[in-house]
């Protein structure tokens, strides 16, 4: 008879921890800030006043640092940049290109069981939808702890292939380099004050990407496209950007929907990176040198 209860007791307490990770989820907010390059007018030209240069790096450091919900259960996820009101004001080709390439809104979902994920992007007033497989990254688990809010979080690193439609890993360009480019051409001529700020710049190849994750949470999630640790990442330090987890909670009443999103043409993120490159390019072909009309394209990165 005993063992009948014990038994019985066994199946119920089974059935009981199968529905909690099935009803299982959570939400996390990250605040995301990315260091802003420094921006000087050129030297002598009277359109770029002190002034508006205070103003465009106003503008490029709040356009950099954003606020995300990660929505997340057992097996899937939603990221989601939390909506704000429009700051409005005119806005130079430059940074309106800077802008779609950072990306307009969109759900980032992503599925750890299927290895997948679905995002929908805006890029110059186009909606794509890119479905692709889920980076197989190397972590290398590291010794170092550290508190994030009341959570003991491990450190774990990786090499990072920068993607070269991702300008948040912008930097100046080496000026040996400039100066090897300009060696090439026969009859160069002499260097204009202004240039095309998208000229001023490159992308690095590599850059090592350090995350901070919780077994507390022992879910194999994170912001963005990070995922792959025995726990929940709460920071992420991805070269000139910083993610970090600003709140948790577990377990609401009220759940969320965590579906992929659907509107968009349908791409690959190998795709959609081409895309991006090609009106890079076609951007600075357009605007070759901004310095005789003024406006925010007017730049040097530095």
């Amino acid at each position: 008879m005993m063992n009948k209860i014990f038994f019985t007791l066994i199946v119920m307490f089974g059935f009981y921890q199968a529905q909690v990770q099935k009803d299982f989820q959570g939400m996390a907010i990250y605040e995301s800030k990315t260091q802003a390059p420094k921006f000087n007018g050129m030297e002598g030209n009277r359109d770029i006043t002190p002034e508006m240069q205070k103003d465009m790096e106003e503008h490029m450091k709040k356009m950099l640092e954003k606020t995300f919900i990660l929505n997340f259960d057992q097996s899937a996820s939603i990221y989601k940049e939390e909506e704000k009101l429009d700051m409005g004001g005119q806005e130079g080709g430059g940074f309106r290109m800077m802008g779609s390439m950072m990306g307009s809104g969109g759900t980032f979902y992503k599925n750890v069981k299927a290895k997948s994920y679905t995002v929908d992007k805006e890029f110059m007033g186009k909606e794509f939808l890119v479905v692709d497989s889920l980076p197989n990254i190397k972590w290398k688990l590291e010794g170092e702890t550290k508190q994030i809010g009341g959570y003991t979080c491990y450190k774990a690193t990786m090499v990072k292939t920068v993607n070269e439609a991702d300008i948040r890993n912008v930097r100046p360009k080496n000026p040996d380099t400039k100066n090897e480019e300009s060696k090439k051409v026969e009859n160069p001529k002499k260097e204009e004050k202004g240039t095309n700020f998208m000229e001023s710049f490159d992308v690095p190849k590599d850059i090592i990407v350090t995350a901070w994750y919780t077994p507390d949470i022992p879910i194999n999630q994170g912001p963005e496209n990070y995922w792959g640790l025995p726990g929940l990442i709460l920071e992420i330090n991805d070269g000139r950007t910083i993610i970090l987890c600003s709140k948790i909670v577990l377990n609401a009443k009220d759940k969320v929907a965590i579906k992929a999103p659907t509107a968009g043409k349908i791409t690959s993120q190998k795709a959609y990176d081409e895309i991006v490159i090609k009106k890079m390019k076609e951007f600075r072909e357009m605007h070759p040198n901004r310095s005789r009309s003024g406006g925010a394209a007017t730049l040097i990165v530095r």
